[in-house]
């Protein structure tokens, strides 16, 4: 039990080494020599773990929807719908296994990744919700779930394409999240339930429960790789 706990510690200290790395110098300009010492682990123990640079970044991709904490349920859906997203924002400038794999989807480099996969899951989220919220009256008769997923995912996308190239960090997502729901979802969402829903700033904090006690775009571990 102890050894398979030791591996456990060591392959997430890994993936979060990764991260930061792949975060702060992109997939291509990566070395496998910075996440190790970062990591602070040999290279033996990487590859028990991982077979190549690409296998650790495909590890860094698939994690990326699992450590964002579930949006807890919400008498609207539509609300339950922005809380997923606040949440992702809330959480993009504190978790590096999150902050690196978002920077993966982006990274045009590394042309042999795979980089659907969170694309896909975040439609499929953001689909459900929005179909909830459609069978619940919740949205004008115009309003179709599926095209909306995957316009806030796009969008999402390109938001983060921009903080980054304009500030080397994302700090300011959230007040561009929140932009964007209250320019958006008057055109799709009943009145009555619009006027109800939180779209402001620190949504995401406020809906786990949590303080905003960390300042976004504080440099986490590893700064300084550039």
């Amino acid at each position: 039990m102890a050894k398979q706990d030791r591996a456990i510690r060591t392959r997430k200290a890994i993936l979060e080494a990764a991260a930061v790395v792949f975060d702060e110098r992109g997939y291509e300009a990566a070395k496998l020599s910075d996440i190790l010492a970062l990591a602070h682990v040999t290279k033996g123990a990487l590859y028990f773990h991982f077979d190549s640079k690409e296998d650790l970044a495909h590890a860094v991709l698939e994690a990326q929807v699992s450590v964002v904490p579930p949006a807890p349920p919400q008498p609207s859906k539509v609300q339950e719908f922005v809380d997923t997203g606040m949440v992702f924002v809330h959480r993009l400038t504190r978790d590096p296994v999150l902050s690196g794999s978002v920077r993966l989807t982006l990274d045009q480099g590394g042309h042999e990744l795979d980089r659907s996969g969170p694309y896909r899951e975040w439609t499929d989220i953001n689909r459900r919700l929005l179909r909830a919220a459609k069978e619940s009256g919740e949205l004008l008769p115009h309003a179709d779930p599926e095209e909306l997923a995957g316009l806030f995912v796009g969008a999402y996308a390109g938001l983060n394409l921009m903080t980054h190239a304009l500030e080397g960090h994302r700090s300011s997502m959230e007040r561009w999240a929140s932009a964007l729901y209250r320019h958006v979802l008057p055109s799709v969402v009943v009145p009555a339930v619009l006027t109800a829903l939180d779209l402001e700033p620190g949504r995401g904090a406020r809906a786990l429960g949590v303080e905003e006690t960390e300042v976004p775009g504080t440099p986490g571990p590893g700064a300084g790789f550039r």
